[in-house]
């Protein structure tokens, strides 16, 4: 079997990637991926020489770049798109790149599937689509209600994803997750953000009163659910993947500083970020029926995450170097989203 992985060398597709490479032994990878900020060859570099992954740098937006990728798999191949921009506030500050890969992107790698005939596409997408819910938990047939210009452009590419289902039969599969964590995160995240900046003896900058709930879902989990949904999940059809854990970011932000052995003072609260979701939830009733259930305990991987990072400080403090020089060429208005 081969296998497409695009945006392999981000978080969560680096992570998938190891995954199958672990899991399948008989399956080739490759890893399309343009290799923006958070695009990091060395989330791989301990698989980079196994005969069965190889490395394709390109961008999902560049027609010949993906179709001659695609042209690699053969008919009986699968995509897998982690591919996007994903972070909140970078798309509050400048929204246009969100678009031109999440929405823009999406088509043209809809477009090669048609061409090509692949036998399965799935689209990697966000429980952010939703919104905010006060109280119980988003389906997959809850509708789509986004509040930032981050998950409006996830959901864009949803509903193309769908369309091309519905229009043209092709084999199309969508997942949206939880908030994930887990090692070679990006420290932009609020978890990695947070574990680096105590790690740096810097403070932790809480949005608002710090009540926004979030449900947290170990990388692994969702890479064995994602796998799973790819083999037997039915075609044209969304699955929902959350980890059960639902928490404040004021929780995680003290259980990280207790782990840390750290004072709470290291909290600085700042101004609340335009349109927060207040709350995420969804129900996986959908995808356990398939036999998934999440297996990591969070307050276990969460120590296990913290550990990696006290035990990875080469592999980030240079990427918080670059985040540093971001903001700082951004000017004021992208520092006050962010901190």
């Amino acid at each position: 079997m081969k296998l497409l992985v695009t945006g392999g060398a981000g978080f969560i597709g680096s992570n998938f990637i190891r995954y199958i490479l672990n899991h399948h032994p008989d399956w080739e990878v490759i890893n399309f991926d343009k290799l923006t900020y958070a695009g990091n060859l060395e989330n791989l570099r301990d698989i980079a020489n196994d005969t069965r992954y190889s490395f394709v740098k390109g961008d999902i937006a560049d027609p010949r770049a993906v179709a001659e990728a695609v042209a690699r798999l053969g008919c009986d191949g699968m995509i897998v798109n982690f591919a996007a921009e994903t972070h909140v506030d970078r798309s509050i500050a400048s929204a246009g790149s969100f678009v031109n890969t999440d929405v823009y992107g999406t088509y043209i790698l809809l477009e090669a599937v048609k061409k090509a005939g692949i036998a399965r596409y799935l689209h990697i997408s966000t429980d952010e689509v939703y919104g905010s819910i006060e109280k119980g938990s988003f389906t997959e047939e809850s509708t789509l209600a986004p509040n930032s210009p981050y998950a409006a452009s996830k959901a864009g590419g949803d509903l193309l994803v769908r369309s091309y289902h519905k229009t043209y039969g092709l084999p199309v599969i969508i997942t949206r997750s939880s908030n994930n964590y887990g090692p070679y995160q990006y420290p932009e995240k609020v978890i990695p953000l947070f574990i680096t900046n105590a790690l740096s003896n810097e403070k932790l900058p809480l949005y608002g009163d710090g009540k926004n709930v979030r449900d947290w879902l170990h990388v692994e989990d969702n890479c064995e659910a994602i796998d799973l949904v790819l083999q037997k999940g039915q075609t044209g059809e969304v699955y929902n993947i959350g980890g059960g854990n639902e928490r404040q970011n004021i929780e995680i932000t003290k259980f990280i500083l207790k782990e840390l052995e750290l004072a709470d003072d290291f909290i600085t609260p700042v101004k609340d970020r335009p349109g927060h979701d207040r709350r995420y939830s969804i129900d996986c009733g959908k995808v356990k029926k398939l036999g998934w259930q999440a297996k990591i305990k969070f307050e276990a991987g969460l120590k296990e995450t913290i550990a990696w990072y006290k035990n990875n400080k080469a592999w980030w403090e240079k990427l918080k170097e670059k985040q540093k020089e971001f903001e700082d060429s951004k000017g004021k208005t992208f520092a006050t989203l962010t901190r």
